[in-house]
């Protein structure tokens, strides 16, 4: 009795890049993140990486996906949501990165859209989970359901936040394709390319909360000659390290996402991503010699990392 053929798998709206016939390995000498991509958005071409296949965990890079799926779901931006201790509590005992809601403010589901990306607030994260799911571990079903839509092969998230789990895992390749489908949602690419923005008035914040973009308080966008990066998101947790993806457009109007995983310092997955860059235009310079160099390993704020070192992530 011959088997029923097998079903194909679905094929995702996105389709794997190819790497570009000149597409450039980088090592250690070149940049300190153990992991990164530089995709062409326009070809859908890799034009440089390192170890961008490998299994990677992403930290708060998460939360492009989770501002994609609230970005599709949301109806009504001045919607408005009560934060409760039951959110709260939880996350100051964690000492976990938020936006700076209080329990019992009510905010607009905006200002929990911006609290969420640009600070990287677990407070607006799940509050918006809640909102627009019910819970957490709902919401996090819908982006797991958005990642099986895309076609993205190497993801699977546990949370929201990103906030490490062994079964949280993406890939720097996965990561750029996912934040180039983003960057297409208008809401998405206007909030991931805000540097700045403060809240609706409350009475527990009578003139708002001033949030701020992770990445473009460590950056201008227009660092490397001949490119403008116009929105990312940052990650960090001690098992991910520092992690940076980013979306820029060339003067000639060529798109790119780069991405970069596991730098030992916010700054240095900063200047990584510049050099990636610098590919393109030949706008930066890049680094020759890093592997002749010491970094050491610092935490979001900065602070030298030690074993007994358990932060959360920004």
């Amino acid at each position: 009795m011959t088997e029923p053929p097998t079903e194909p798998e679905p094929e995702g709206l996105l389709t794997y890049p190819e790497p570009a016939p000149d597409m450039m390995t980088l090592t250690a000498s070149n940049i300190t993140a153990k992991y990164a991509v530089l995709l062409d958005v326009d070809h859908n071409t890799i034009l440089a990486q390192r170890d961008y296949q490998e299994k990677i965990y992403p930290a708060s890079m998460t939360k492009v996906m989770a501002l994609l799926v609230a970005a599709e779901q949301v109806d009504n931006l001045e919607d408005t949501v009560t934060l409760t201790s039951d959110i709260i509590d939880p996350l100051v005992e964690e000492d976990a990165s938020r936006a700076g809601f209080e329990a019992g403010e009510t905010v607009t589901v905006q200002d929990l859209l911006y609290g969420m990306a640009l600070p990287s607030g677990a407070d607006a994260t799940e509050a918006l989970a809640i909102y627009l799911a019910g819970d957490e571990s709902a919401f996090v079903e819908l982006m797991n359901d958005k990642v099986a839509e895309l076609g993205l092969k190497h993801t699977h998230f546990t949370n929201a936040s990103g906030l490490h789990d062994e079964d949280h895992y993406s890939t720097p390749e996965d990561i750029a394709m996912l934040m180039a489908y983003a960057m297409e949602n208008p809401l998405c690419s206007e909030i991931m390319g805000t540097y700045q923005y403060t809240t609706s008035q409350t009475e527990q914040h009578p003139e708002g909360i001033l949030l701020e973009s992770t990445m473009f308080n460590r950056m201008y966008g227009s660092e490397v000659t001949g490119m403008t990066i116009l929105a990312g998101k940052t990650g960090f947790t001690d098992q991910a390290m520092h992690c940076l993806v980013s979306y820029a457009e060339s003067e000639d109007g060529g798109h790119y996402v780069a991405v970069t995983a596991y730098a030992p310092s916010r700054w240095r997955s900063v200047f990584d991503s510049f050099a990636i860059y610098g590919i393109v235009t030949n706008g930066y310079e890049m680094p020759t010699d890093l592997d002749l160099q010491e970094f050491t390993e610092t935490d979001e704020n900065g602070s030298e990392l030690s074993e007994w070192t358990d932060s959360v992530t920004e």
